[in-house]
């Protein structure tokens, strides 16, 4: 196990370092998301619940989501607290709807970690020139969806060890039966 973590943080390091240089030399803003997207990416990879394709889709669900929510703020709601909270409670509560139309198999914590990575990525962003929405929120999500994705990639390769990990950790410890007194005797 510790190997496979070794090779697992050393591939996320790498592309983390490697998606700031090569999101420069493309013309792309990634060195403020490359930690925030990869490192979030590696716990979609690393959470042995449901299947990696259903908390990707969770994540990316996530993530637009709170695009959404920028969106309603942008066009909808006062830029002030009540305005914010709002949004706030928009965005969890379509996200709790996903997942419960989807009987849970998009986990609601990927969905919950998607919408986190949008905000993170774009807030501060927003809040400087809330009129430049739509001109600056798609460079935001896809600038997390790449880190993201990314992150998720390197971290795959400890999938199995992880949950192999998990299940000998829930696994009750055997028991040994005693024989008895009179079993003994002979």
């Amino acid at each position: 196990m510790q190997r496979s973590t070794l090779l697992g943080g050393a591939l996320l390091a790498v592309a983390a370092g490697l998606l700031v240089v090569i999101g420069e030399a493309l013309g792309l803003d990634t060195q403020h998301v490359a930690l925030l997207g990869g490192a979030l990416g590696g716990v979609i990879g690393l959470v042995p619940d449901r299947s990696p394709a259903l908390r990707v889709a969770g994540f990316v669900a996530g993530v637009f989501v709170a695009w959404f929510g920028f969106a309603v703020r942008a066009l909808y709601l006062p830029d002030a607290v009540s305005g914010r909270a709002f949004a706030a409670f928009l965005v969890v509560a379509i996200c709790l709807g996903i997942a419960v139309a989807s009987g849970s198999r998009l986990p609601m914590w990927s969905l919950l970690l998607g919408a986190a990575a949008m905000v993170g990525a774009y807030e501060e962003a927003y809040t400087a020139d809330t009129p430049a929405f739509l001109a600056e929120s798609p460079g935001a999500a896809t600038g997390v969806l790449l880190a993201a994705a990314i992150g998720f990639l390197a971290t795959t390769v400890l999938g199995p060890q992880v949950s192999a990990a998990r299940r000998r950790e829930t696994k009750p410890a055997p028991t040994q039966e005693f024989a008895s007194v009179e079993g003994d005797r002979s």
